[in-house]
């Protein structure tokens, strides 16, 4: 029963949710502050290369 409750709630979790998990537990691994501030400008330059800012004055 456990099983099938995990397959339910992995199918029908988002995808935005599944992804901000993702980000979170990417920068939960941080070392130091250095190691947390450059995983942070990496994630920011990475959102903003898949959605330019131009295409929001749509």
């Amino acid at each position: 029963m456990y099983l099938l409750s995990r397959l339910f709630l992995f199918l029908t979790k988002s995808s935005d949710v599944a992804a901000k998990e993702r980000q979170d537990a990417y920068l939960s691994e941080a070392t130091d502050l250095y190691d947390l501030e450059f995983r942070m400008r990496k994630l920011d330059r990475e959102a903003s290369s898949r959605h330019p800012s131009w295409m929001n004055q749509f």
